[in-house]
């Protein structure tokens, strides 16, 4: 049915509105070149009745088309009611299974939900116990950190004995001991970077996450090293970055598919009490948090951060906004909150703390006499501020019952984070250098006031005991930690095997939405075809009914007009006889004459009478040539009418046919029979109806049919379009990630597969054909980047070698190696000394004189243990007996990687793949697998045991890693498959040149008798010039052939000199006898003067030197048409040519018309200046074969030869010809144009003439759509070939 319904093609084009194109010139423009001789008649019975069959079988045919129409409209019908039935089959299956993972994934959910409940209260029990942990080391911790001394700095006063005390050298002699010990809970020297820092603050940013509120603050003199701490440098972070990215990444490894954490960020400046929000320019939309206490609360703006980076992005902007005054920074606060949102869906449990980064003024509160009033106002806040803040630590660790927190804006604001379950650590900085001894011990001592109450840890005894209570409370914490652990694990397992089911659900949801999407597609594709065929069959009908009523009115119009003819024929026979019998009086008048005896008064008498008689006989005569005129004009418009009605009628039905090409050769006969039909009234027109045909005629139709199979114009489908487009315009760049370029790119390859198997196999080649290019360049543009699916592009290629194949006689016969010749046993001892041999399961061995690769199956037996093999013995088995090797999901895995690895680059294995179905291919590896591994194949004992299920498994295993193997790529070639259609396509393309090549050598070699087959073979040449010129276009556009490394084609055109030469020698010999031909139409007459006889014999003569350009295969042909002209010519009697003259004075004058060649309506002149005195003037104009004629003079300089006229051959004609042969068809130009055309070389001259024949062209009007079409074409390109 595909083959029946692919060679009946339908054409879905409607009639109607197409632009009307003409193969054949006008009827005014055919009638020119015919002379004007007298017609007495209508046309012969023999032509209406051949006018009449001609438009019965055009109606026939429009019958038949109707007819092929509707069984393809039923044909549709069917299919598609088919596929209904068959994507509603499908979704119901799909529904079902969807239910089943539904189940499936409401139990995981469950299993989810329980594991859940039982690890939140252990990882609650583990932040509280953590949380006790800090509380129990103290809720307020004091950190003391020195800077490094400064270049221009005195020596340090401070000393490091241990890691929680710090010695500062006070100066004073006064005392016995100068130096002086503070104790903190942890002392960092000047050597100690960010990173040792942070290790001893991470436990409070835990302790955040955990649902506690924490405040850090840099406390200290202005360039004691507070910024430095806090912002850090670009090479070494501070705490604002690191407690940020210890608080993400904690976040990240407690967070799951139930629970999250969210983070926001506040930014603002405290200075003389006034808060400044740095982060309220960044948008008004913004959401917005209140602080501090309801009596003096304040809204801020939280920018909500997803990742570190947005987190610094965030930190730049409010530093961008601070400005960039540094006294101000000095006594203001900057204060940084992290605000921690933490979510769980299945306990219901929402927290939120938050950590505060605070970066403090400087401590100095010294007033200098110099300072303004501004900066006294500035220090004297700060100093407020400060104390306050000192105020309430030092409260919140004697425990008192007030704490003064509305003292200051600072302590107001972080009144939550200050007390109670919070957190808080104190980070002194200090200088070492003497110059700075007075406020290092202040900061000392403010510091000292903080740490001293902390629950009484400065107590040695106090905190042994401490350690103890921390040390039981770590290992219990410890022991909780890893049944939360074992937890986590069971709740992971439980994690990947819901996500493998919510995987298969969104897999099978796409194949639900894909079944939805083809199953509306063929719906509306239906509704269309409908529709379409509807309104071609009511066009088609009413174009039958008016052909019927035009056919009606043409045989009326006939009728009428055979009436108007017979009344003519009698009034021109009664005219005749009157003619004679005028005639007859003048001749007895003559007679009369002799009787001049009787007196000269007889004579004058007779006299008047005689010129009356003459006079009656002239006007009869002018009446008798109106009448004939009148007749003639009449027969013109008949012929006219039918002429048009005849054009109409063909053209319709050209238009409502399939369109089917045929060779140039089978329509020669049918055109010369039409045009000897009307010039048998000559006698001297040969009929072609027993003309033999030539023998390559079916190789040429045979070449031209396969050549239209590969480059006919590609019918384009809505389907068609919007892959090609989505194809093209894919951008990798505008996705987000690799994932995602994948996951379209994979998508695109789904497409294609989707949209081949809804067109079906009898229209699967067209929509192949019509994404081609789109889908080569996807797969060469998407390779380099690794993201396809490479099972995906090895059905897309495997598709395409195999639609190659079928329209491919040539590679039908390729034979392949058999699939045991690519699979080996694990111990099967072949030689590995391949370069393919060092990849996982493969080994070389020798097939057709090819080295082919085979893999080898890694499975083994396995032997029974002791006691199976004592308890076989005694029940009297053979205790060598074997069992298969349990066939798992990870070694189908490894066999599958194995396989892929295999498959890569292996040509001989991809067109295994192409050339044998897949079903066909996996049981004969099921076969071999059964064959080569025994303890595999099926007994009645190991029936049930599921070792069919094995060979099913194994064999799937293989069949999927080489189909993922060979549609990998190999950089920087392509992948297996498509090296191999790369040389599928080169294969056929050499076939279809040599094809064409040895078909134009055979046509090269015949010879032609007379014009009729010397335009038979002309136009056979031109066909099958034109057919390869568009193998070679579509070769270089094939997205499918590799280009060689040198950039060039890799398929080679065979060489046409020899045709093309035989080609021109056709031209020319089509010229001469064209100017032949015209010469003996002029001779068709009863007499000729003398030197009009002269000038025809002299243009043989002409005719006869133009010969050396033909080959000498054409020469006789030529020979012989000059010598019957010429003899023709010489048998014709001669007159003087004044009696010709003056009979011609009597005779109405007739346009005795001129050649093909030189009926040229308007010339146009041109005038080249070429840099001399003289100019060249060419006049240029068409004749009625739309061919370009010249007129110029013969030679250039004096005597110039007078003006010549030349038919100028196109530039396809001098493609393949040398500089040599190019000069022999120059010269039967005018030497002027031979002038302007050549150049030193060969390909120089075709640039230039082909230049020079469009300037030529486009000065004619009716030549510049034939010039438009050429440069289509590729011919008037000014390129080398």
């Amino acid at each position: 049915m595909g083959e029946q319904r692919s060679n009946n093609r339908w054409n879905w084009e409607v009639t109607g509105f197409e632009p009307r194109q003409l193969s054949s010139p006008p009827p005014d423009e055919r009638r020119a070149g015919a002379p004007l001789v007298r017609r007495y008649s209508i046309s012969s019975p023999h032509s209406l009745e051949f006018q009449k069959q001609a438009l019965a079988s055009k109606v026939n045919r429009l019958q038949d088309k109707v007819k092929l129409a509707k069984e393809d409209y039923l044909e549709l019908r069917q299919e598609a009611s088919d596929l209904q039935e068959y994507s509603n089959a499908k979704l119901d299956r799909v529904t079902r299974y969807l239910g089943v993972l539904a189940e499936k994934s409401r139990k995981l959910d469950q299993v989810a939900l329980e594991s859940e409940a039982r690890i939140s209260p252990l990882i609650n029990e583990k932040k509280r116990l953590f949380n006790d942990l800090l509380t129990a080391k103290g809720s307020i911790k004091v950190f003391c950190r020195a800077r490094p001394l400064f270049e221009e700095e005195g020596p340090s006063i401070v000393e490091f004995p241990d890691d929680c005390t710090i010695r500062v050298n006070t100066g004073d002699d006064a005392i016995s001991n100068p130096k002086k010990d503070f104790e903190f809970d942890r002392v960092y020297g000047p050597h100690v970077g960010q990173a040792e820092l942070f290790s001893d603050v991470q436990p409070f940013v835990q302790s955040a996450l955990d649902g506690y509120n924490v405040s850090i603050f840099a406390y200290g003199q202005t360039r004691s090293g507070k910024t430095h701490t806090m912002e850090g440098s670009s090479h070494d972070r501070g705490l604002y970055a690191r407690c940020f990215e210890e608080l993400f990444d904690l976040a990240n490894s407690d967070s799951t598919s139930t629970s999250q954490f969210n983070f926001s960020v506040t930014v603002f400046d405290l200075y003389n009490e006034q808060i400044r929000d740095l982060l309220s320019e960044l948008g008004s939309n913004l959401p917005k948090i209140c602080l501090g206490s309801p009596e003096h609360s304040i809204e801020l703006v939280q920018e909500k951060v997803d990742n570190p980076l947005d987190f610094s992005k965030v930190l730049r902007a409010a530093f961008q906004n601070r400005g960039s005054d540094i006294l101000k920074f000095n006594v203001s606060h900057l204060v940084i909150m992290v605000h921690i949102y933490y979510n769980n869906l299945i306990t219901g449990e929402n927290s939120y703390s938050k950590l505060s980064l605070v970066d403090l003024a400087g401590s100095e509160g010294q007033i200098l006499e110099e300072d303004s009033g501004e900066r006294v106002t500035d220090l004297l806040h700060v100093m407020k501020s400060l104390s306050a803040l000192g105020d309430v630590l030092s409260s919140l660790t004697s425990k008192k019952d007030v704490v003064p927190y509305g003292n200051s804006m600072l302590t107001n604001l972080l009144a939550d984070s200050l007390g109670g379950r919070s957190k808080t650590l104190m980070i002194v900085n200090i200088c070492p250098d003497a110059a700075n001894l007075s406020e290092t011990v202040s900061s000392l001592n403010f510091s000292s006031r903080a740490r001293n109450a902390v629950l009484s840890l400065g107590n040695r005894d106090t905190i042994k005991k401490w350690r103890d209570i921390a040390n039981d409370a770590r290992k219990e914490l410890y022991e909780k930690e890893k049944e939360t652990q074992d937890l986590k694990q069971e709740v992971m397992g439980l994690k990947q095997g819901l996500k493998d089911a919510n995987d298969q659900c969104v897999l099978l949801y796409n194949e639900v939405q894909k079944a939805w999407k083809v199953s509306f597609t063929l719906q509306s594709d239906l509704k269309s075809e409908n529709i379409m065929l509807a309104d071609k069959y009511k066009i088609e009908k009413e174009q039958n009914a008016q052909l019927r009523n035009q056919v009606a009115q043409l045989l009326q119009t006939e009728q009428e007009q055979k009436i108007q003819m017979q009344q003519q024929d009698l009034t021109m026979q009664t005219l005749q006889e009157k003619v004679k019998s005028l005639e007859s009086q003048i001749n007895g008048a003559l007679l009369s004459s002799e009787g001049r005896l009787f007196g000269s008064e007889m004579g004058r008498g007779a006299l008047p009478r005689t010129t009356a008689d003459s006079m009656d006989s002239s006007a009869v005569t002018k009446k008798l040539e109106e009448e004939l005129k009148k007749r003639d004009t009449l027969i013109e418009r008949l012929h006219e009418e039918n002429e048009k009605l005849f054009d109409r009628l063909t053209e319709k039905a050209s238009i409502t046919g399939s369109p089917q090409m045929s060779s140039p050769l089978s329509k020669g006969p049918t055109t010369i029979q039409s045009r000897d039909l009307g010039r048998n009234d000559n006698g001297k027109a040969r009929s072609m109806d027993g003309l033999p045909l030539p023998p390559p005629t079916d190789k040429t139709e045979a070449s031209v049919a396969l050549v239209k199979s590969g480059s006919e114009k590609v019918k384009t489908t809505p389907a068609g379009e919007y892959l090609t487009a989505a194809l093209n315009d894919f951008d990798p760049e505008q996705y987000d990630s690799i994932a995602a370029i994948s996951d379209g790119a994979n998508k695109l390859l789904m497409l294609v597969l989707a949209a081949v198997i809804k067109a079906g196999a009898s229209r699967e080649h067209e929509i192949l054909a019509e994404i081609r290019d789109a889908v080569f360049s996807f797969i060469r543009k998407m390779e380099p980047k690794r993201v396809m699916d490479t099972m995906l592009v090895s059905r897309v290629r495997i598709l395409y070698i195999r639609s190659l194949l079928a329209r491919s006689p040539e590679l039908q016969s390729i034979k392949v190696s058999p699939v045991e010749y690519f699979l080996e046993r694990p111990n099967s001892g072949r030689s590995r000394s391949s370069s393919r041999g060092s990849s996982p399961g493969r080994s070389p061995i020798r097939y057709a004189d090819e080295l082919i690769q085979g893999f080898k199956v890694n499975i083994k037996p396995e032997r029974k243990s002791k006691l199976s093999s004592v308890v076989s013995r005694i029940r009297g088995l053979d205790q060598d007996t074997l069992r298969p090797q349990q066939v798992t999901g990870g070694k189908l895995r490894e066999i599958q990687e194995e396989a892929k690895n295999f498959a890569v680059g292996n040509k001989a294995l991809a067109a295994l793949f192409v050339h044998t179905p897949a079903g066909e291919l996996q049981r004969q590896i099921r076969s071999w697998l059964a064959e080569n591994f025994e303890f595999l194949s099926i007994t009645g004992d190991e029936a049930s045991g599921g070792t069919t299920g094995q060979l099913e498994l194994l064999s799937t295993a293989i069949m999927d890693g080489w189909m993922a193997g060979l549609g990998a790529a190999m950089p920087p070639n392509t992948d297996a498959l498509g090296q191999l259609l790369s040389e599928y396509a080169k294969r056929v393309y050499t076939s279809q040149l040599q094809h064409l090549k040895d078909i134009a050598g055979t046509l090269a070699t015949e010879m032609a008798e007379d014009a009729p087959q010397v335009a038979k073979l002309r136009s056979a040449l031109e066909s099958v010039d034109h057919k390869r010129r568009k193998i070679l276009q579509q070769m270089r556009t094939d997205a499918a052939l590799l280009t060689l490394e040198s950039g060039e084609s890799p398929v080679r055109s065979p060489s046409t000199a020899a045709e093309d030469a035989r080609l021109a020698s056709l031209i020319s010999l089509d010229g001469i006898l064209k100017q032949v031909k015209d010469i003996v139409r002029q001779s068709s007459l009863n007499s000729m003067s003398r030197s009009k006889k002269k000038a025809m014999l002299a243009s043989l003569d002409e005719l006869v030197e133009r010969m050396p350009s033909l080959l000498d295969i054409d020469h006789p042909c030529a020979q012989r048409q000059i010598a019957d002209a010429s003899r023709l010519v010489e048998s014709i009697p001669e007159e003087d040519d004044h009696i010709v003259d003056t009979l011609q004075s009597h005779k109405p004058t007739a346009d005795l018309g001129s050649s093909t060649e030189t009926d040229v309506a308007q010339w146009n002149v041109l005038q080249f200046n070429t840099g001399s005195t003289t100019p060249f003037i060419i006049k240029c104009g068409a004749n009625s074969n739309s061919e370009l004629v010249i007129k110029a003079d013969a030679r250039v300089q004096e005597p110039k030869g007078g003006e010549i006229m030349r038919v100028v051959p196109r530039p396809s004609i001098l493609e393949n010809m040398s500089l040599e042969e190019i000069k022999q068809v120059f010269s039967q130009l005018p030497e002027a144009l031979t002038l302007l055309a050549l150049a030193r070389t060969a390909d120089g001259t075709r640039a230039r003439y082909s230049r020079l024949y469009r300037t030529l062209a486009m000065k004619v009007p009716s030549l510049r759509d034939l010039v438009g079409e050429l440069e289509k074409g590729g011919v008037l390109k000014d390129v080398k070939s």
